[in-house]
C-alpha cells in the first residue's frame, strides 16, 4: 500500500537537491527533501546484493578475486571466493546465517578473511524463490548441506559458523567424526552462536519459551504468494524477522533514521551515506523456510532433494 508513496519520494529526492533549482538553499526545501529520502529508504526488498569482492590485499600485493559456485543446491549456493594465486592458504568454510537477510550481511567478513585463507561461504537462496517441488528444508537439511559443501572443498578445510548455524555447525562436524569421513574439518570456530540457550538467555530466548511452540507455528508462518516462484511453500516470512530485529533496538534504529535526516539537512553526505548503505543491505530480506520450526507440521510431506539428486558442482 505505500509503494506508490515510496516510489514518488524516491523519485522526487533527487530533483529538490537539483542545484541548478537552487531549491536547495531554502531550508524548508531542505527538509523536505530529506523527509523523501528517509521515506524512500525504509523499503524492504527480497533480492540478495552483491558481495562486490574484486581484490585482497596480500603480502603488499593487490590480488585479483573471482566469485565462482563451487557447488549449487535449490536452497544454498556454496560461493568461492577465488583468488588469482597459486596458493590461496588454507580454505575455510564461512557457514552464514539463514534467518531472514542474507549472506552478504558477512561482506566485511568475507573481504578481510580471503588475505589469509582459501575462502567459501554459503549463500543461502531466499526460500520464496525455491519452487515446492524441492521438498522441504529444516535443520536435518541444514546439517547435511553443510556436510556435502566440507566434501566439495576437500580435506583440511576450515569451519567457521557466524550466530545461528552454530548448532548445525557441531552437529555437522560431530556426524563427519564419528563416521571418520575425510573431510570432516580441521577446526570449528563457532562465532556469537548459543549451543546452549539456557544458559545466558537473551531477550529472543525469553520469548521462545513465552510460548508454546505451536504458537510460533500458527501466528508466523505464512504460505508464499502466487507471483513467487516458491508459491505456496509455508515460511517464516524475512518481513516479520526484520520486524522483530527492529524491535529488539527499536530506539537505536528511530535514532539512526533521526540521525540520518539531520546528516541529510545539514549535508553531512559521508554520513548520510554510511547510513543509507546499512540499511538498504539490512531492508533486504529472506524468507525462511518453515520446516526450522519445531511446531510446524506440514500438511503434507514432500521428499528431501538431499539424498544426492539436485545437486551441482563438485570437488
Amino acid at each position: 500500500m505505500l509503494w506508490p508513496l515510496r516510489e514518488f519520494a524516491r523519485r522526487a529526492a533527487p530533483a529538490w537537491r537539483d542545484t541548478r533549482l537552487g531549491l536547495i538553499e531554502l531550508m524548508p526545501l531542505r527538509q523536505m527533501s530529506a523527509a523523501f529520502e528517509v521515506l524512500a529508504l525504509a523499503r524492504l526488498t527480497h533480492k540478495r546484493p552483491g558481495f562486490r569482492i574484486d581484490t585482497v590485499e596480500h603480502g603488499g600485493r593487490t590480488i585479483a578475486m573471482h566469485e565462482e559456485p563451487a557447488a549449487v543446491t535449490p536452497f544454498c549456493t556454496l560461493l568461492h571466493f577465488r583468488k588469482g594465486m597459486e596458493h590461496p592458504g588454507p580454505a575455510v568454510l564461512i557457514v552464514a546465517p539463514m534467518s531472514g537477510h542474507f549472506a552478504t550481511l558477512l561482506r566485511e567478513t568475507a573481504r578481510t578473511m580471503p588475505q589469509d585463507h582459501d575462502v567459501y561461504i554459503t549463500d543461502w537462496h531466499n526460500a520464496r524463490d525455491v519452487p515446492l517441488r524441492e521438498g522441504r528444508f529444516g535443520l536435518d537439511e541444514y546439517t547435511k548441506h553443510l556436510m556435502r559443501f566440507l566434501e566439495v572443498i576437500g580435506p583440511g578445510s576450515h569451519l567457521m559458523a557466524i550466530c545461528q548455524p552454530s548448532v548445525p555447525a557441531l552437529a555437522a562436524t560431530a556426524l563427519m567424526a564419528e563416521d571418520r569421513n575425510p573431510a570432516t574439518p580441521a577446526s570449528l570456530t563457532l562465532m556469537a552462536g548459543p549451543v546452549d540457550c539456557r544458559i545466558s538467555p537473551t531477550a529472543v530466548n525469553l520469548l521462545a519459551t513465552s510460548k508454546p511452540i505451536e504458537w510460533f507455528a500458527q501466528s508466523l508462518v505464512s504460505p508464499v504468494p502466487l507471483q513467487c516462484k516458491g508459491a505456496g511453500r509455508e515460511v517464516y516470512p524475512g518481513f516479520l524477522q526484520l520486524t522483530a530485529f527492529l524491535n529488539m533496538n527499536l530506539e537505536r534504529h528511530t535514532d539512526m533514521f533521526r540521525q540520518y535526516f539531520d546528516d541529510l539537512v545539514e549535508g553531512n553526505t559521508d554520513c548520510a551515506q554510511s547510513t543509507r548503505k546499512f540499511y538498504k543491505e539490512y531492508f533486504a530480506v529472506a524468507d525462511l523456510p518453515a520446516e526450522f520450526d519445531p511446531g510446524y507440521a506440514p500438511r503434507v510431506r514432500s521428499p528431501s532433494p538431499t539424498s544426492g539428486e539436485g545437486w551441482e558442482g563438485g570437488g
